[in-house]
């Protein structure tokens, strides 16, 4: 639930729970080159078609879901935009290294990146910041809010 949104809803495309921080993965399905800074508000299709800032959009995403999970405010989320092969980058090119927890990355390397960025923070924390018990409970947690209704979902 998001109660900015018009809707009232959230639509998460994919959401990765690892001991080490939750990735939230906004998909995109574009064609041709991509142009936007992380702060503006609109990103460019071909310099010709507008669309909404992924990472803001997925902003509101991290932020309904943080307000969701409040007991889990120790947790540490990572914001990914995956795009398809399709396009081309013309973006802070710090959006594409490990260290961001803004990430944009081809969707042929979504598994690669979250694997990479897990075994970074597993270097850069102390310890696990879940457990597998509750990891568990997340994923419970966040399965209930799945809408299954077709009407609902339309």
């Amino acid at each position: 639930m998001n109660p900015k949104s018009r809707t009232g809803y959230s639509q998460i495309d994919h959401f990765v729970i690892s001991p080490y921080g939750l990735f939230v993965i906004e998909t995109k399905n574009y064609n041709g080159e991509i142009k936007g800074g992380r702060k503006d508000k609109y990103w460019s299709v071909n310099s010709r078609y507008k669309m909404y800032n992924p990472l803001l959009q997925n902003e509101g995403h991290i932020k309904a879901l943080a307000s969701y999970l409040g007991e889990s405010k120790a947790a540490k989320y990572i914001s990914m935009i995956s795009f398809t092969m399709r396009c081309r980058f013309s973006i802070d090119p710090a959006l594409r290294k490990i260290g961001s927890d803004e990430l944009i990355v081809y969707d042929v390397e979504l598994s690669e990146f979250i694997q990479r960025k897990t075994t970074r923070l597993k270097a850069e924390l102390p310890a696990p910041i879940f457990t597998p018990e509750q990891m568990n409970a997340i994923h419970s947690k966040v399965n209930v809010l799945n809408i299954t209704d077709p009407h609902t979902r339309a």
